[in-house]
Formats: C-alpha cells, structure tokens, sequence
C-alpha cells in the first residue's frame, strides 16, 4: 500500500492527514487513530521499575494524554496516547521508599530517545558497518528459527550461545528456560565491573552467594572498603536513604562513618573520616583492625565462626597483622589501625563493606574475606544495624555474572583453527556491551566476528550490536511488563510488578515474547508453558502466599506495585574452602616502566557507560570536579607539578596494552602515585549523544584477573602520564576551568 492510498485508508476510518509539513508534500505527517484516551489535562499514575542499575527502584510513572510520532508499517505519523511524562520514587516501595535517583529521573528519556531502534533490521553491509534495512517482525522470527532449527538438526545445539547484561527479572527465567529446551549452555552475563567475586565470598563465609543489604540506618559505625555505597554500588538510594537515617534519624545518636579508599569518591566526600590506603592492601587493613580488637580481649577468635576460620592465622590472633605491619603493607598510620579497630568494636552495631576497586585485585577474594570476619568477629552479621541479606522469593533468582566469563567465551571461538567451524555458530544478545567494556586483550570483538549468526534483541545500536546480523528490537520498561526481585537494598522479601505503563511507540516486541514465540515453532520435546510473559508473571507471583487483604499476590502486586514478603533469609550450606593467607596485589606493568596506579571508575552519570546515551546525564555535572560532556584524567596537585600539568592540559595515559589521551583536571583527593579516570565516555557507537564523545579508559586496562574466581582485576593496570601539547576538550559546569591552587584550597 503506497502513502496516497494509505492516507485515503485512515480517512475512512476516521483518521486524518496532517498539514503540510515546510511546505513540502512528500512530507506530509499522517494522524493515525488515537490508541488510548485519557481526560485532556489529567494526569494518571501508573507503575513501573527503573531499569538502569541493578537496585530495581520502584517508580511512579505520570501519563497524560499526548501527540506522539511514530512509525507504523513503514509509514510515519502522529497518534495521541497516554504519554510518560515523569517519574517519580514509588513511597511504598521497600528498596527506594519514594526516592529517585538523577538517573532513575533521566530513564524516561529511553523511551523517547530519537536513535531508538524502531523496527526489525537485517544487515545490509559488511558486519560492523552499521548498514541495515528495515524487515518484518515474521521475516525475522523465521529467519532466527530457521537458523536455531538447523543447528539442533546437526546434534550440536551447544554452539548457541546467549550473551546478556545481568537480570533480576523473570526475564532471567524465559532465557534460562529457552537454552534448557533447545539443549544449549546457560547464558554468559556481562558486567564490566560486576560483583562475582563478593558474591562468592559471601557464599563462603555466611552460606549466601548475594550482595550484602546494609543496614546502615540502624549502625552507629560503618567502615567502607572502596564502596561508594552513595554514589553507584549495588542499591545507591536505598544505601542514602539508611544514611541518612544513620546521621539525623535518631535523636541523640549520630553514627560515625569512615571511608578508606585511594581516590576520593562521592562517599568518601561524606564520610566522617577519610583513610587513604595503598591499593589492594584493603584486606590487609581489615585484619589490622580484626588484631586490634582481639588483642584487647574483646572478642575471640571463635566469636567469627565459619569466617574467622577462612583466614590463615586467625585462631593465632592474626599476630602478622600488627599496627606497624598494617602500616608498612597499606600506608595507613600505626595509631589509626588501633583508633579504628577500638571505635570498630565500641560502638555496636556497627557494620564494614567492601566492593569496587579493593575487590578488582589479584588478591581480591582474600580483601573480601577478611572484611566478612571483621564483621563476623564484631556479631554484625544478620542483625539490625550490620550485614543482612535480602530473601529472594522462590521461583525469582536472577542471573548475574558467576557462570562463564565473555574472556573465556571469546577465547573459545578464537582458539578455534582458521578454517573450521567455531564453537558458536548463533549467538544471542540482549543488552549487552562487551565490546566497549572489556579489555582489548580479550578480542572479544574478533570473537563475534567469527561467529555466523548474530542477534541482538537491544533498543540502541553499540559497539557490540553493530556486528549483528539481526536486530530484533524490544520494547522500553515503560512500554513493557515491568518486574524484579532485589537482591539487596531491604531487609524484606520484595518483588515488584507492573503492567505497560504506556503503549509501545514503535514495532518493537518484547524479548521474552519473541523467544516464547520462537520456541514454539521450535516445538520443543518439552514445550515451554507459557503463551505470554505476562503468563510467566501471573505463575510465579500466584505462587506467593497473598498479603493480607489480598486473594492473591499477583493482584497484589499489581495494586501496589510491589509485593513485601516475610523478613527472614535462610542460608545455605557453604561451599568447602581453605583458608587464605594474604599475598601482595601484582599488577599489570612494572613499577619502573609504569610508576602510576591506575584507577578507572563507574561514573556517577553514566555508570560503566551503559547510559551514556540519555543526554540529561551528558549534562549532568560531577559532583566532584563539575565536569560534563567530557573525559577527564584526575591528578593529585604534587604529581601535576612534577609533570608540568595545569588544569585542563592535555595528557597521554600510556599502559602495556594501549594509549588514551584526556584534559587533565588538578584533585587533591588522590594519592601522587595513582590517577584516576571515570567510565562511560568514549563510545564510537552509541547513538549521537554518546559516540565519538571522550575518551574509554577500558582501552589500556590489562587482562588480569584474579586467579581462584577469574574475576577481572581491572584496578590492577599500572600507567605512565606524559603532558602533550594544548588543550584537552574539557567542559566544566559553568563553562570556566578553575585553576589548581582553588582546587587545593
């Protein structure tokens, strides 16, 4: 059907051609009949999760009736809807109770962002050029089935792989279900800077193989080991939310917090006192503090159970970790081991985490463990004011990043012998980004290349999903299904729900209805149950016990937005483990080549660069430095004399592997011997408010991992730091570069 007939179409029908668009016939915008209608000028609240970190925020999304362009069959239009407007902490959602962060805010701009991928695409070009062309969603549901088809025809199903982001959804369940049918290897999961090797500790010291739920409100002393507990690690706003309880929500009480890292981060901003510590000797410090409590005679070894017993020399009284061996190890001074091991073991309950770079180390799993005896040592583990875990209702366990790494994924493909066949000949994506968020040594670009037949499922083309042959583009959260079950963030089961909060704008589906869709056709020897996600939904929230009130907790959840269930988590059997004697960090590049340590970390905005494409956090100013729009590489005032380097020159950043270049900007809340660089910039495809905008700093990280989990050490790479000549592309809030001695001051 050409435009004029389709035009005469809507016109029966009772749709109407809009003016003229400039004058220009062949631009003319059609008005397509209204999909919903709303009270003109009226606002409708409906609910939705955020989906742009792990922490599963509950949202309150405001519709209103509204004019819209789309896309409809090829042809383009206007339609009036119920439009998202804004969004809003949900109040009676246990994890964010009404709050949001600037992100949380900035995710309704997913949904209306110009780059979206509206429709089917099939690659046109050479794989990496970006060239596509619009398909049908049936052309691409049969292609991907002919293809999974005929490799379960030749007996080797093992050679689909599924790549994606984390996921607390039930979406976790449609993909881990979908493999299991079709015969194929669980899926890979990418987190560039994820928390395997916290959770695998964990699960070694207390039974339970999550993220920790920090019960800061009800502490009186919190020591964090590199966690920027309020800035992005694990459940940011809930973690605020309980500071700020911790500091002004108890009359007469005013806990104390203390904030032991190598760069000063958001939190440690915040924090009562800072303590500078070389880098990956935090462990080293912990058991310090560990020493200084059992030689006072407070506690005894025994008081730490299972955890005390996975540190070698702990049933001793950790003689190796004297103050003024904690002081030759970590910088840290004699005396502050003791201050901090005294008020550590004073003022209960108090409570200790570790997380970012102390855990991206070689010697990372032993940093992890000594910090869960600490807490186990003090009886801060599983009570008010210490370490909690949140239960994960049955039925709603996510995926996360423990199974097979993306290296070990890409090293597969690539060892295999030019010529031949590799191990995997469809891949699936949804998501993810490995491409731009890990190292060059791990080729995992090259890796993708190999393989024959590459679907990406995700709504924006990157780095990763440009070498796709397929894009099968899913909805937005708010034109979805929205759920997810937290794995820390509250000390109660939770698991929210909610149904589209809008419709979808353009031909996108649904990920997990086109693999249901997929796996019928497949028809498998054991069909997969579900018609819809929606029924995937309603199963597992009905095989919750309903809240009071209530007849199911499906309806409930849809009433609420969440489901709050009992307060206990049980823990499991621990794994058998040996105990660890602590071995110095290595890292990649020789002091004498390299003097610089090297600190890449996830943006306050743009978080490991996922969402670097949502212009509102372009313009969104550090909190530390106000920089926006831009890279940066941070340089203590010491360091940036002996160098030469005034604020905002340009600088060289020189590894093993590679070579960046960034405006320096001049920070005294850093060690002479480290620099820092934050994540999310440097994109080269990732729609036009992130690409070719600064600088990655993945670039020149090394291959380095921690040996017992293969959890990459990306805070392991040493530098070199060389002034070049001119400016660096720097933009400050403002639009003025203030100069070093203000910094100082």
């Amino acid at each position: 059907m050409d435009r004029r007939q389709f035009v005469k179409a809507t016109a029966i029908t009772g749709a109407s051609a809009s003016l003229t668009a400039c004058g220009n016939p062949e631009e003319q915008v059609i008005r397509f009949i209204s999909d919903e209608l709303l009270p003109p000028g009226l606002a409708v609240t409906r609910r939705s999760v955020c989906p742009l970190c792990p922490a599963g925020c509950g949202v309150e999304v405001r519709v209103m009736e509204g004019d819209v362009e789309v896309e409809r069959d090829g042809v383009r239009g206007v339609v009036g809807t119920g439009l998202a407007k804004k969004l809003e902490g949900q109040p009676a959602h246990p994890v964010n109770r009404g709050r949001l962060c600037a992100r949380g805010q900035a995710a309704i701009q997913v949904t209306y962002h110009p780059d979206r991928v509206r429709q089917p695409l099939r690659r046109t070009g050479e794989r990496g050029s970006g060239q596509f062309e619009p398909v049908s969603w049936e052309a691409a549901i049969a292609e991907v089935t002919a293809r999974l088809e005929a490799v379960a025809a030749a007996g080797n199903p093992g050679a689909v792989r599924f790549l994606t982001r984390p996921l607390r959804s039930l979406r976790g369940v449609v993909i881990s279900e979908f493999l299991d049918r079709l015969g194929a290897p669980p899926p890979v999961v990418h987190d560039a800077f994820g928390d395997a090797l916290l959770r695998q500790a964990n699960l070694e010291s207390f039974g339970l193989g999550q993220l920790p739920t920090l019960d800061i409100a009800a502490s009186r002393y919190v020591v964090s080991f590199g966690a920027d507990i309020l800035g992005t690690w694990n459940s940011p706003v809930s973690q605020s939310v309980g500071y700020g309880d911790m500091r002004q929500g108890r009359p007469g009480i005013r806990g104390k917090f203390v904030q032991v890292e190598f760069r000063m981060s958001q939190t440690g901003a915040n924090a009562d006192q800072w303590v500078p510590a070389r880098p990956g000797t935090e462990g080293f410090l912990a058991l310090g503090m560990a020493r200084a409590i059992l030689a006072s005679g407070r506690r005894s070894p025994s008081d730490a159970g299972r955890a005390g017993t996975l540190i070698e020399g702990w049933a001793d009284g950790l003689e190796a970790y004297a103050p003024d061996a904690v002081e030759r190890e970590t910088g840290v001074p004699a005396d502050t081991v003791d201050q901090l091991g005294r008020e550590f073991a004073e003022n209960p309950p108090a409570v200790a985490v570790i997380a970012g770079a102390p855990l991206a180390h070689t010697n990372g799993l032993f940093n992890a463990l000594a910090v869960n005896a600490l807490n186990a040592l003090v009886g801060s583990v599983g009570v008010a004011g210490g370490v909690r875990f949140t239960p994960v209702p049955e039925g709603f366990g996510g995926l996360d990043e423990s199974g097979e790494t993306v290296e070990a994924l890409a090293r597969s493909i690539l060892d295999a012998p030019v010529g031949e066949e590799p191990p995997v000949q469809v891949l699936l994506l949804h998501d993810a980004n490995p491409v731009f968020g890990a190292p060059p040594a791990w080729r995992v670009g090259d890796a993708l290349s190999r393989v024959g037949f590459v679907v990406s499922f995700g709504p924006f083309i990157d780095e990763t999903s440009i070498l796709s042959d397929w894009i099968l583009p899913d909805h937005s959260f708010l034109e979805a299904f929205a759920d997810h079950a937290p794995e820390a963030g509250t000390v109660m089961a939770a698991a929210s729900a909610a149904r589209p909060a809008m419709r979808p704008l353009h031909d996108t589906r649904d990920t997990a209805d086109v693999l249901l869709d997929v796996g019928r056709r497949l028809e498998f020897e054991t069909p997969m149950e579900w018609e819809t996600y929606e029924d995937v939904l309603r199963e597992r929230f009905d095989a919750l016990p309903p809240p009071e009130g209530f007849d199911s907790a499906w309806i409930a959840a849809q009433a609420t937005g969440v489901w709050v269930g009992p307060e206990a988590a049980s823990a499991g059997a621990p794994p058998e483990a040996r105990p660890r004697a602590y071995r110095p960090p290595e890292f990649d590049g020789g002091a004498d080549a390299f003097p610089y340590h090297f600190l890449p970390y996830v943006s306050q905005a743009f978080l490991d660069g996922s969402v670097a494409h949502l212009p509102w956090l372009q313009e969104l100013p550090d909190v530390v430095t106000t920089a926006m729009w831009s890279s940066w590489v941070e340089l203590n005032p010491r360091t940036a004399a002996e160098l030469g380097v005034g604020e905002g020159d340009l600088v060289e950043i020189r590894s093993a592997h590679g070579a960046i270049q960034a405006p320096a900007v001049i920070f005294p809340g850093i060690a002479p011997d480290a620099i820092a660089m934050p994540l999310g910039q440097g994109h080269e495809n990732f729609t036009r408010y992130a690409s070719g905008r600064g600088t990655n700093p993945i670039r020149v990280l090394g291959p380095t991992v921690e040996p017992e989990t293969g959890a990459w050490a990306w805070a392991a790479t040493r530098v070199t730091v060389t002034r070049l000549e001119g400016a660096g592309d720097l933009i400050k809030f403002g639009g003025a570069l203030r100069e070093h001695e203000d910094l100082e001051r």
